[in-house]
């Protein structure tokens, strides 16, 4: 059987499904995701899915519950690791009416992906890597594997509404997750968690 792992840039699907229209799709089981987008020849070895924690916003408390939850729920998943980022704070200030704000900008995601990607090859964890991002900052990983690795294969599978020319070209090959793939990866409305809590999917995600 041919070895898979799984590398998914957790903002880039959320985004992806959001510029659709498609927050019915967020109580993603990504194990489940994972396995649509292989063959039958193919094992499952691990998914890594990679994020930050949302910082409070006093307008919107409910993003940070729900993404809590989220995370105990994709942690109940066997051979799921997450790897966490950090939301950088920032001051932005508008041209046209001179007002300032705070936002926040997430760090790390493509440089963990990149550490990981090229760890897991070195230490031959998978024939295939799929690569659910369109971010093209990716595409210098993607392009040393190839090279390092010639035997091993990187699929990038584009989250819905993104795409990468730069990162298609740089892999073995390219997919699209599309919505069946999504509808059909659902976690259950309820999930025990480790500790026996019940997790429910959150109200405006249904």
């Amino acid at each position: 059987m041919e070895r898979v792992a799984v590398y998914i840039d957790g903002f880039n699907l959320y985004y992806g499904m959001r510029s659709k229209g498609w927050q019915r799709y967020y109580w993603l089981n990504l194990r489940s995701l994972s396995s649509r987008l292989m063959r039958p020849y193919q094992k499952l070895e691990m998914v890594r899915y990679f994020t930050a924690k949302v910082v409070y916003l006093d307008r919107h408390p409910e993003q940070q519950r729900n993404q809590h939850t989220y995370l105990e729920a994709l942690q109940t998943l066997p051979g799921l690791e997450i790897h966490y980022g950090y939301f950088l704070g920032k001051r932005r200030t508008c041209r046209s009416c001179g007002r300032s704000s705070s936002t926040y900008e997430e760090k790390m995601t493509d440089v963990n992906i990149a550490v990981q990607l090229l760890g897991d090859a070195q230490d031959d964890v998978f024939d295939t890597a799929i690569v659910i991002s369109a971010d093209s900052d990716l595409t210098g990983p993607v392009k040393a594997v190839r090279k390092r690795y010639p035997r091993k294969k990187v699929i990038v599978a584009f989250p819905p509404g993104r795409h990468s020319n730069d990162l298609a070209h740089s892999a073995t090959g390219s997919t699209y997750i599309g919505r069946d793939k999504l509808r059909d990866s659902q976690f259950p409305d309820q999930v025990h968690n480790t500790d026996g809590r019940i997790l429910t999917r959150p109200r405006n995600w249904s």
